[in-house]
């Protein structure tokens, strides 16, 4: 029997399976299906499965693999990093490390817990490009999208392309309507077969709720609309930065909040610290057996009570911006 976790950063659902429980080694076209599978039909569903498994590098703890519900591989999740980094520093007895992703190895650390009951973990997001050379869009006239019109896009809003390495495009917005239908259309648009973005893109509109406050919505690559993205806030931090023609202090903290909860980031030169929480909602335990050929309702589930802690603070959160 093997175990598994049903996890969440801002409402950013994952599985956490650890290749380290199982008898051999699967293929990735099985780690796909099950995906597919367990993503869409077990628990109500999640955004994506996060493989852990050990690091081909010794200075790291694990390493850590995003696979999307439709199959394709992140580069990097910062909410699925967080609930990785509480896995392992569980596991190890360890409170700060670092983790091997697909594109580096990034340090992880506990934090203070958000509130009783809510575990935290603080994550890097890097490296950071805005070069299209390291991820392509064409046929915009331009190698780099910093606070840039496109009339393909919007006729209003303007754009920066930021890779953390993720790539994202993000607008800052003041109408709701943006951060629905037009996000939606824009997002579906550069997500389908285009001239723009080959190998689509994650889309993030933000609002300015005040001096380091956000509100951050993203129709994510290989998902669609979903309740957070952490590298889309972490990106959409330094967007900010650069939109207030701003510096990165290490001491300017800002508050990104989002359909799903709320982070905290803080921009240094070449990274972003990406602060929020790491829930554990579940414990699914279930043959390798069952598993791989999709027979989740032979698993058993535990439930934990840290989602109504996690729901709670979330309420508290409204109240406090009512």
């Amino acid at each position: 029997m093997i175990t598994l976790q049903k996890v969440h950063g801002s409402s950013n659902q994952f599985f956490i399976l650890d290749l380290d429980q199982l008898s051999f080694t699967p293929l990735d076209e099985q780690i796909v299906a099950l995906t597919q599978q367990i993503t869409s039909s077990f628990l109500t569903g999640a955004d994506g499965l996060l493989v852990v498994s050990k690091s081909n590098y010794a200075d790291c703890l694990g390493k850590m693999r995003v696979i999307n519900a439709d199959g394709s591989e992140a580069s990097m999740c910062g909410n699925g990093l967080r609930t990785v980094a509480r896995y392992l520093s569980e596991k190890f007895r360890q409170s700060e490390f670092k983790v091997e992703t697909l594109n580096a190895n990034l340090t992880v650390r506990k934090q203070s817990d958000l509130t009783q009951n809510v575990t935290a973990f603080g994550v890097e997001i890097s490296p950071i490009h805005f070069n299209n050379k390291y991820f392509p869009f064409n046929n915009l006239n331009t190698t780099k999208l910093i606070k840039s019109p496109i009339k393909a896009f919007s006729d209003n809003l303007n754009f920066y392309a930021i890779a953390v390495p993720n790539p994202h495009l993000i607008s800052f917005v003041e109408k709701d309507d943006d951060l629905n239908e037009t996000l939606e259309t824009l997002g579906t648009k550069l997500n389908q077969p285009n001239d723009y973005f080959p190998d689509g893109v994650n889309v993030n509109f933000a609002k300015i709720l005040g001096e380091n406050e956000l509100f951050v919505r993203t129709f994510e690559r290989g998902v669609g609309f979903t309740n957070a993205c952490g590298t889309g806030m972490s990106a959409t931090s330094l967007a900010y930065m650069l939109h207030q023609n701003r510096n990165a202090f290490p001491s300017d903290e800002i508050t990104v909040y989002n359909p799903g909860g709320v982070v905290k980031t803080i921009v240094h030169e070449d990274w972003i610290e990406l602060i929020g929480n790491a829930t554990h909602t579940h414990t699914i335990t279930i043959s390798e057996n069952q598993l791989f050929n999709h027979q989740f309702t032979e698993a058993t589930v535990n439930q934990t009570n840290e989602q109504q802690s996690y729901e709670h603070f979330i309420a508290n959160l409204k109240k406090q911006a009512d």
